[in-house]
């Protein structure tokens, strides 16, 4: 007996999702290489089209004018957000898009409890089960990462604290899971409704008192939990593209929020429940910010052997990567032996330093992670750090009151001498000063991040002319 088209389209759909799988992996593997990442990106977004594509070949798709009609819309908003957006906005947009992802696992949970109630046949209890399950992961993670949006952009305080507020989170969490136990063995309508609202009122509050420094923990930490809702959400479906990419990313996502976490000296628990540091008076720091100008800091650079440029997030505001990479070039061009310092956090996201150095060309190679080049600042003779703040702040290391306190941070203090690009005498994201603005080894450059390096470039060249 011949296959009918339902059946073969059944098995293309198969394969190709083998494909994808196939290339999602490819693509994983070759983002671990900043050589290759870019091809591993565009790998993993081929194999994300093939999948797309053998969804229309499943048997009993239904509402298809439906389907295209939110492909298109949302293949334009991405399209043109991405060619938009600024290197400084990254980080929100990522948040953005996790929390989208999150909210598409609970979107699909909440469709599939409602049918389950509506036809009062519901299937396994596994199935039911990790329906539930995804839906509550995917809800906090829309939620939250919405919050991580709002503050990271600036629309919101960076912490939002109150008396009590641990239990009450706990007892959201507790009547959340105590709502999806109920749907579980009720699936009533006004159970999947009050199970969501928990859920996403969750997501909120655990959000809402953690501060700038654990941001890039938290984006890291709600992909991984968008990417185990998507994979809960695909058994519910059957859907086997939905399984492997939504476990890729719950298990890549959870790995580097561990990692991102170790560096920190942070618990994933003291991220969601705690903060830096502990209490009391933090001490207070002596001294005064020493100003400097572009041509005397040109000639410290210009006669130093050993030069670490540590960039933040500042750096990202000003786009000063393209001239930074130039200063760079005129440095190594007079044999200064020229390295990038990159704390695990370095920006608001995990890479977005990396990502912003690469943008301008700076070779891979000179880019240090924070363990390796921290022994090196004692044999550094200038320390050059432009936009970057509470991940260069010693107190993080003398000050148990500080809210700082027990990050690891870049030990530029320790440099012979150090460089300061600031706009003004502001805090950091933390909001708390900086004790290495105020060392006697320590001299602020004030002005813009891009305008201070020309300034920098300029008088290097007027020094190469006069025959140096």
């Amino acid at each position: 007996m011949s296959p009918t088209f339902a059946q073969v389209a059944g098995w293309i759909a198969a394969a190709s999702y083998l494909v994808a799988a196939t290339l999602f992996l490819l693509g994983l593997q070759r983002m671990a290489s900043p050589v290759t990442a870019r091809s591993g990106i565009r790998w993993a977004g081929l194999g994300m089209v093939i999948a797309t594509a053998a969804t229309f070949l499943l048997p009993g798709l239904h509402n298809l004018p439906l389907i295209i009609t939110a492909l298109v819309i949302g293949t334009v908003m991405a399209w043109v957000s991405g060619k938009k957006v600024a290197i400084t906005d990254m980080p929100q947009m990522v948040a953005l898009y996790n929390g989208m992802g999150g909210g598409s696992a609970a979107a699909i949970g909440a469709v599939e409890l409602l049918r389950f109630s509506a036809e009062g046949r519901p299937p396994s209890m596994v199935t039911l089960v990790l329906g539930v399950v995804g839906a509550l992961i995917g809800a906090v993670s829309l939620s939250g990462s919405v919050i991580a949006w709002a503050k990271l952009d600036g629309r919101m305080d960076k912490r939002y604290t109150f008396p009590g507020q641990q239990l009450f989170n706990a007892a959201v969490a507790i009547a959340a899971v105590v709502l999806g136990g109920v749907v579980v063995h009720g699936l009533g309508v006004p159970a999947i409704v009050a199970f969501f609202i928990a859920a996403l009122a969750l997501g909120v509050l655990m959000t809402l008192p953690i501060g700038g420094a654990d941001m890039p923990v938290v984006i890291s930490l709600y992909n991984a939990l968008t990417g185990l809702a998507v994979a809960f959400e695909g058994f519910v479906l059957g859907n086997e593209a939905l399984i492997i990419a939504g476990t890729m990313v719950g298990a890549a996502g959870t790995l580097l929020t561990q990692l991102m976490a170790k560096a920190m000296n942070r618990p994933i628990s003291g991220v969601l429940f705690s903060n830096f540091g502990g209490g009391g008076q933090m001490q207070e720091i002596g001294g005064s910010q020493k100003p400097i100008e572009a041509g005397d800091v040109a000639a410290m650079m210009a006669y130093a052997e050993r030069v670490v440029i540590v960039p933040g997030y500042g750096l990202a505001v000003a786009q000063a990567q393209h001239k930074v990479w130039e200063l760079t070039q005129k440095l190594m061009d007079r044999g200064v032996k020229v390295k990038f310092a990159i704390h695990p956090v370095a920006g608001r996201m995990p890479g977005h330093m990396n990502v912003l150095l690469a943008e301008a060309g700076v070779p891979y190679d000179l880019i240090t992670d924070m363990d390796d080049i921290n022994p090196e600042f004692a044999n550094t003779d200038v320390s050059l750090v432009i936009g970057a703040n509470d991940v260069v702040n010693p107190v993080a290391k003398t000050d148990p009151a500080s809210p700082i306190y027990g990050m690891p941070i870049l030990d530029v203090v320790n440099s012979k001498n150090t460089i300061v690009i600031k706009r003004g005498k502001g805090t950091g994201f933390a909001g708390i000063e900086n004790a290495l603005f105020y060392a006697d080894n320590t001299r602020m450059l004030f002005g813009d991040g891009a305008g201070m390096v020309a300034a920098l470039v300029s008088e290097l060249k007027a020094l190469d002319g006069g025959g140096h």
